[in-house]
């Protein structure tokens, strides 16, 4: 075997070992960092998508008792119209 690589298996083998500890030092608290950050993310999006989905619920309900009006009083209402229509403003 070349001496040269005799000299550079134990500086590699420690550089490994080094380089492995330190990335787990850097590496997990980074990815924690990120793991609440997108739990963060995700309870943020939960609550806009309540908020969303209520909004919607108001709205669908406006508009049944706006469909309820007119198909409930759809007769007396064009009478209404018609009449108010034929009178004359002072």
């Amino acid at each position: 075997m070349n001496p040269d690589i005799v000299f550079l298996i134990p500086i590699l083998g420690i550089s490994v070992g080094i380089i492995a500890v330190t990335g787990g030092v850097i590496i997990r608290p980074w990815l924690q960092y990120k793991e609440r950050k997108l739990a963060i993310e995700a309870t943020m999006v939960a609550e806009k998508a309540a908020q969303y989905a209520a909004q919607t619920e108001r709205l669908e309900q406006r508009v049944r008792v706006l469909e309820r009006i007119l198909t409930d009083r759809g007769v007396d209402l064009s009478d209404e119209i018609d009449r108010l229509r034929d009178t004359p403003l002072n």
